[in-house]
């Protein structure tokens, strides 16, 4: 792993960075070697190097305890992410790089899958946490926003009492209607009333729609993770009308 002191030859600068940070940089670098390899030998080369004492290329002897055991917390996070895993045709603790870790091209490929795992799948609707959740982690970020916002489609027909060949903008319109909606809250100022109707036609509109007839690009998980905590939220505010819009035909039965 003596590569590293090529690309950040400031032993401060590289223990300023995260595990995942320099885990990506070790990541480009052990692709490029494109052979298995060993923790425990990387770990070594940084160790046993010359250095710049001689005019090479290597961190100062006195810091390199500290440095070997970033090297060593990079090597623990990539391992833990399934970035590297045991090489199948060798013993003695050589590694490879996983399959999902061979798709990077670039460290903004790298970043966003980073990004994709923050999404936190206990803050998002149970309706959508398992399925959106793993075409992020896959990737698929226009796959997760459709999904997201076809869930808050369906909820709102459902809760409404709508047949199912209802769908689309006109039916959310009709079903928090500020006058006769099933989903309205009649309790709220008409102003209000009218303006979550536009919010809920609105984000369904505008990103559910259009993925139903094209194919969109989205390669911005921030974007992505930011629309699909929007459809959580809408999706909340659907249960919250449920007990309410049973409760009205209750009383006009």
């Amino acid at each position: 792993m003596n590569e590293l002191a090529s690309i950040i030859p400031d032993p401060n600068a590289l223990l300023a960075l995260e595990p995942e940070e320099l885990g990506a940089k070790m990541l480009f670098l052990l692709r490029a070697r494109d052979q298995p390899f060993s923790p425990h030998n990387c770990v070594m080369e940084v160790r046993n190097s010359v250095g710049p004492s001689q005019g090479l290329p290597g961190y100062p002897r006195e810091r390199r305890s500290e440095i070997i055991l970033a090297i060593s917390e990079a090597f623990a996070w990539l391992g833990a992410q399934g970035l590297i895993v045991p090489d199948p045709g060798s013993t003695g603790g050589w590694m490879a790089l996983s399959r999902r870790a061979r798709r990077f091209e670039t460290e903004k490929d790298f970043r966003q899958f980073e990004l994709a795992r923050s999404l936190n799948r206990d803050l998002l609707h149970p309706a959508i946490a398992e399925e959106v959740w793993l075409s992020f982690v896959r990737g698929r970020f226009a796959a997760a926003v459709f999904e997201a916002m076809r869930a808050v489609e369906i909820a709102v027909r459902e809760a409404a009492g709508f047949p199912k060949g209802d769908h689309g903008i006109p039916m959310i319109r009709r079903a928090f209607h500020k006058d006769n909606g099933p989903l309205r809250d009649p309790e709220q100022e008409e102003a209000e009333r009218e303006a979550l109707m536009h919010f809920f036609a609105g984000a369904v509109g505008s990103y559910k729609n259009p993925h139903s007839h094209r194919n969109v690009t989205m390669e911005d998980a921030s974007e992505a993770i930011e629309i699909v905590m929007l459809a959580s939220h809408l999706l909340r505010i659907v249960d919250a009308r449920r007990p309410a819009q049973n409760e009205g035909q209750a009383d006009e039965a």
